[in-house]
């Protein structure tokens, strides 16, 4: 149950985020200065969690593990 609640909760915020009306549904408008654009960062935070929630860690995609570290310095060798 938890899984289908993260998965809508994902898909929610990814709707939210492609906006396909156009800003017809704005929680905070994006002309309000400084506070505008709050509640897409909002979304994609959620999306980030749900992503993550369910394996796929998008913050860490560039890093390097510690395996491949060391393959690296032996070839340095």
């Amino acid at each position: 149950m938890k899984k289908v609640v993260v998965f809508c909760v994902g898909l929610l915020a990814t709707l939210y985020i492609l906006n396909p009306t156009a800003g017809l549904f704005e929680i905070i408008p994006d002309n309000l200065p400084l506070v505008g654009n709050l509640d897409e960062a909002a979304a994609v935070a959620l999306l980030l969690m749900c992503l993550s929630y369910f394996g796929i860690d998008f913050p860490n995609i560039f890093k390097r593990d510690k395996d491949d570290e060391k393959t690296i310095n032996l070839d340095k060798e």
